[in-house]
C-alpha cells in the first residue's frame, strides 16, 4: 500500500502522477487536483479544465488574463 501525499491516507488503490520529473501519489482524483491545478492569477479559482497560460502566468479564461492586463488573449469555444 501507499500513503496519499495530501490527505495521508494508506489505500491500496492509490495512482501516480509523473509530471515535470516528478512522481506524486494519491489516493483519490480530488487530492490530486487539490496538490496538481494551476491556481488562477485573477480570481484563485483552481483551474481544472483548459486554463490560459500567458507568459508563465496562468488564468482559467481569457476574461481573467484580460482583467490582469493580459491583451489579445480569447477563449475558443
Amino acid at each position: 500500500m501507499a500513503t496519499c501525499e495530501v490527505c495521508g491516507n494508506d489505500y491500496g488503490m492509490t495512482f501516480e502522477v509523473h509530471a515535470q520529473g516528478a512522481v506524486h501519489v494519491f489516493d483519490c482524483f480530488s487530492c490530486a487536483i487539490h496538490r496538481m491545478a494551476p491556481i488562477c492569477e485573477h480570481c484563485r479559482v483552481q483551474i481544472i479544465g483548459q486554463g490560459v497560460e500567458v507568459e508563465g502566468h496562468w488564468f482559467c479564461g481569457a476574461h481573467c488574463a484580460r482583467a490582469e492586463g493580459r491583451a489579445g488573449i480569447v477563449d475558443r469555444v
